[in-house]
């Protein structure tokens, strides 16, 4: 059997491993493992056919050192390498519809770190013959992925003239792209994104109606920034509709839950606490 790498053995990689076992053994690797990126110490990943890496930036900086962390220490290369990236490294696009070929534009320190990685990994690929697949990954919600703390604090949305498009997918579905990414597909970057084109505020709401609670209130931009959090404020300042043709197309994916619409009522059958 195959070994395949897994760096980052989070929540997705968790819900991808029934699939992934199917065709490979697992090396997990993780900091409850003792692996971490961001310690100096000899990192040691043993030789496989593939890598699967999860790991996020660390929070400071415009560089992705984790990403050149893991690749320093590899003495060996895989078939395949999948890096899950982030949708925010398009930037914000106008509410435009935005396939792979789009350049990147990233505009918070977060997404120019991710698209650091994308870049280190697409050299060290290149330089190796390693299949290298990107997959963009926008906001993922499952039952325990949901805004509900954010929605109990009463943080207001922007009201329907100023509000932003947003992008989803399904932890579920993810996790079988990740599977589908690991298949004889083509290389290369593709979205990983649902077919939902859903603006945040009505995300909110539809949200609130499925766990029981109270809509969020609207604000025009020109208030807003002083009653939500910095951090949250930043995703409303970016506006995007993903294309996830290439997704369907090239990979082959079949999507689950194609709709948040779908996905949510799967999650509220199941129970939304």
């Amino acid at each position: 059997m195959q070994r395949l790498a897994v760096v980052g053995f989070g929540d997705i990689a968790r819900r991808a491993a029934p699939l992934l076992e199917r065709r490979f053994a697992l090396e997990r690797l993780s900091r409850g493992s003792g692996f971490d990126l961001d310690s100096p110490a000899a990192l040691d990943v043993a030789p496989a056919d593939a890598l699967l890496h999860c790991v996020p930036p660390p929070p400071p900086g415009e560089r992705d050192t984790r990403t050149a962390r893991l690749l320093a220490s590899l003495g060996w290369a895989p078939r395949r390498l999948v890096y899950l990236s982030t949708s925010g490294v398009y930037g914000d696009c106008d509410g435009a519809l935005v396939d792979e070929q789009r350049p990147l534009n990233p505009q918070t320190a977060r997404a120019r770190r991710r698209a650091d990685a994308e870049a280190q990994l697409q050299r060290w690929c290149a330089a190796r013959g390693t299949a290298l697949v990107i997959l963009r990954v926008p906001g993922i919600y499952a039952a325990d992925r949901l805004p509900i703390a954010r929605l109990r604090a009463g943080i207001p949305a922007l009201c329907a003239e100023d509000d932003v498009y947003t992008n989803h997918i399904h932890a579920d579905d993810l996790a079988a792209i990740v599977a589908r990414a690991f298949e004889e597909a083509p290389p290369g970057v593709y979205n990983a994104a649902d077919d939902t084109h859903l603006r945040m505020g009505d995300w909110l709401d539809l949200v609130a109606d499925h766990a029981g609670l109270a809509r969020p209130r609207r604000m025009a931009r020109s208030q807003i920034a002083a009653a939500v959090p910095a951090a949250t404020l930043q995703f409303m300042r970016e506006s995007r509709r993903l294309d996830n043709r290439r997704l369907k197309t090239v990979l082959g994916v079949r999507l689950r839950y194609p709709t948040v619409h779908r996905g949510l009522a799967h999650e509220h059958a199941a129970g939304i606490h």
